[in-house]
């Protein structure tokens, strides 16, 4: 049978033999002459250029951007519940109520002082706009008088020319005798005593009309400050009084906890609901101070859930504590992380493990952690040679994470085989 005729009916079996030549390419297995062991081979990877990105890692707790427990602030028996465990509520949402036959008598004296608070408040403003409206047209009554004072004086200090009617003379005509009426030409100068009452009614007119514009510009704020104040201050007593017998979400959330029934006979604060804003979930993490240095806001970080398996979340930093804590002879530094893509498995209080991603570098020349050895303080790889022995190249290292770490120097170069598993008993 051809090859050819074999692969083209045997498909299955080429695709087996595809695949181990894939996984030779990936680790050059080398049998030793000389030195090693009869029968010892080394698993080798060539040193080669990529992406590394480095991380911190730290664990910590979820929480709610804003939590808080609900409790009663009177005593009382519960009339009405209208929200369940897990409801979404919003702010001011009524989450229950106390029946008003069972409220202490302070409480239910509240509601009538709110009604007379309220009552005072709406007066206030009320006439507020009354005298606004009145101060409008005072302001155009003095405005008018200024101007007719104002004109009046301007007259005075000039000479008036007027003709007057003294009556009527006979003349004769080629139609007869008509009557030709006498008009003569008067000329007319105001005197002293008449300047000064119109200096003086002048004077009056324009205090007049600035008081009027003082008393409109006032008013235009609306009521007093301090007797607004002061009103809103009673309506806002009295309301506080009435809230004692109620539940009221604080703000948008979700309810998380709640130990309250209809006809429950509570006291005075006896938690009722717990309150969560779930729609953004924060991770309190704590780095040690070896580490802090590297992390900063707005660095990407992954998070893994025991309680979720096989799931990972991303999500950012988003604030660095500048102060550190000590605790049982070490320093620790908060850190804030933001998930960026929580679902409903992730919930308020589960463990989370977190990587922080503090440096990113492009095309990197790599070196496998695992081909690291230690002599003397000084950090070395084997590089299998020519003659299929591994020998020592001393390296120097930069950024690392979990598998590779960056080259900065020594003898290694591209290329090299470095050998993973070199013997325990080489030296270099």
């Amino acid at each position: 049978m051809h090859l050819i005729d074999f692969f083209s009916r045997n498909k299955k079996t080429a695709l087996v033999l595809g695949l181990i030549l894939v996984l030779a390419a990936v680790y050059v297995v080398v049998v030793p002459r000389g030195g090693a062991a009869a029968g010892s081979t080394y698993q080798t990877e060539a040193a080669g250029r990529g992406n590394l990105s480095t991380s911190v890692g730290a664990t910590g707790t979820v929480r709610a951007t804003q939590s808080v427990s609900l409790a009663w602030q009177t005593s009382g028996i519960v009339g009405s519940v209208h929200a369940q465990l897990g409801d979404t509520v919003q702010a001011d949402e009524l989450l229950a109520v106390l029946e008003r036959s069972s409220l202490p008598q302070d409480v239910v004296l509240a509601e009538s002082n709110l009604i007379s608070a309220q009552q005072a408040l709406d007066d206030l403003i009320g006439s507020a706009d009354t005298d606004k409206a009145n101060a409008a047209i005072a302001l155009r009554d003095a405005q008018e008088a200024y101007d007719e004072a104002l004109h009046y004086r301007e007259l005075l200090d000039q000479r008036v020319d007027y003709d007057i009617l003294v009556g009527f003379n006979g003349t004769k005509t080629p139609m007869g005798w008509m009557r030709i009426p006498d008009i003569r030409h008067i000329k007319y100068y105001p005197d002293e005593t008449q300047k000064a009452e119109a200096d003086q009614d002048l004077a009056l007119r324009i205090a007049e009309l600035e008081d009027a514009r003082r008393a409109y510009d006032r008013l235009q704020s609306g009521p007093n400050a301090q007797d607004l104040a002061a009103a809103e201050a009673r309506v806002a007593a009295a309301q506080a009084a009435l809230d004692q017998a109620k539940i009221i979400a604080p703000f948008d959330g979700v309810i998380t906890d709640m130990s309250v029934q209809q006809g429950d006979r509570v006291s005075a604060g006896e938690l009722a609901f717990r309150v969560e804003d779930l729609s953004h979930l924060l991770i309190d993490l704590e780095v040690s101070e070896v580490d802090i240095n590297s992390v900063s806001v707005g660095q990407e970080v992954t998070v893994n859930f025991d309680a979720i398996q096989g799931k990972d979340y991303q999500g950012l930093v988003v604030e660095v504590a500048g102060a550190g804590t000590s605790s049982a002879g070490s320093v620790n530094f908060r850190v804030t992380v933001k998930l960026a893509d929580a679902d409903e498995l992730v919930k308020p209080g589960m463990t989370a493990a977190v990587l922080i991603r503090v440096r990113n570098l492009e095309d990197a020349l790599l070196v496998p952690n695992r081909a690291v050895r230690v002599l003397n303080g000084q950090r070395f790889v084997y590089v299998l040679g020519e003659d299929g022995l591994p020998n020592p190249v001393e390296v120097r290292l930069g950024a690392t994470s979990d598998v590779y770490s960056q080259l900065v120097g020594g003898d290694l170069q591209e290329g090299d085989l470095i050998v993973l598993n070199p013997p325990e008993t080489l030296d270099p």
